[in-house]
């Protein structure tokens, strides 16, 4: 089975002026990303709107993606859903379609303890061959949920394609008990991408980063540095990485990141609404922070 490693993009969904999903606009970035070197493709996940996506919308993306990567990255599809039944008709899709292995976001805004927790991951993680990887999701800022360390050791255990996890909340003393799960035998991710070299350190296997589907460059350097042992130049070039997530807002706004890629030559395209897509004088301030950014990676070139 395919684990999550180094460079793991959350991918923006490019929407037209109809507020369709561009078909080619994905296909561009699918490209984008891998000549920029990006170990690994997550689309549909919160970085992609998941949750403004209809299911048909969200296979669209997902067989997008997996054809136009054809093998030469890993791609996992992010499926949790609103629903049990919508989270595993997309995790039977992902499989069928010839993906790597999918995420599943905890449920959202609704309350449920950790028994309920497990129950519900255990569900989509036995509607697919348990062969097929699975990651659980955690960003309990907007779930509204969280996942113990407990809910993670009972999955792996009880699942024999419950692999790791991808954590996306500032909780290193959680990350630190998410990698003792399973006697250590469990795959951690961190969503934060600030976070990417000091959870490479203590263990982790990477980051899903929303910030590296714009721009890419300073995150894969972080991970290609760090695996031939370069701390000094991993160092250098996650400071640079940390200065590009300040300054676009760390996903905030995922419409900073769509007008990042448009300024690259990319479609970013629109937000789908009630997201709001970023407006002319903010554009100008953000076209120039990109320039800006681009202009540091060419001189360290």
């Amino acid at each position: 089975m395919k684990k999550l490693k180094g460079v793991i993009t959350a991918m923006t969904t490019c929407f037209d002026e109809n507020d369709q999903v561009d078909v080619s606009g994905m296909q561009e970035l699918t490209e984008f990303l891998i000549e920029s070197g990006v170990n690994c493709l997550y689309p549909c996940g919160t970085t992609g709107e998941m949750h403004l996506l209809s299911v048909e919308e969200r296979k669209l993306i997902a067989e997008t993606v997996v054809n136009a990567a054809a093998g030469r990255v890993t791609v996992y599809i992010q499926v949790g859903a609103m629903t049990t039944k919508d989270t595993i008709e997309l995790a039977k899709h992902a499989f069928e379609i010839g993906a790597d292995g999918i995420g599943v976001v905890t449920p959202s805004y609704f309350h449920v303890n950790d028994e309920a927790m497990i129950d519900y991951f255990l569900e989509v993680a036995s509607s697919v061959p348990d062969h097929f990887p699975v990651y659980l999701y955690g960003i309990p800022q907007c779930a509204g949920n969280d996942i113990s360390a407990y809910v993670a050791e009972s999955c792996a255990k009880r699942s024999k394609n419950i692999i790791g996890i991808k954590y996306s909340y500032q909780d290193m003393h959680k990350i630190c008990e998410y990698l003792k799960v399973n006697n250590g035998d469990f795959s951690v991710v961190v969503g934060l991408d600030r976070l990417f070299l000091s959870s490479l350190a203590i263990g982790c296997d990477g980051t899903v980063s929303g910030v590296s589907c714009p721009m890419p460059e300073p995150f894969v350097n972080v991970y290609r540095a760090f695996l031939r042992g370069d701390f000094e130049t991993a160092k250098r070039w996650h400071n640079i990485a940390h200065d590009v997530v300040v300054d676009l807002k760390a996903g905030s706004d995922m419409s900073i990141f769509k007008h990042a890629l448009d300024v690259r030559g990319l479609k970013g395209g629109f937000m789908r609404k009630p997201l709001k897509t970023i407006d002319e004088n903010e554009k100008e301030h953000y076209t120039e922070v990109v320039q800006k950014h681009l202009g540091v990676f060419n001189q360290i070139k």
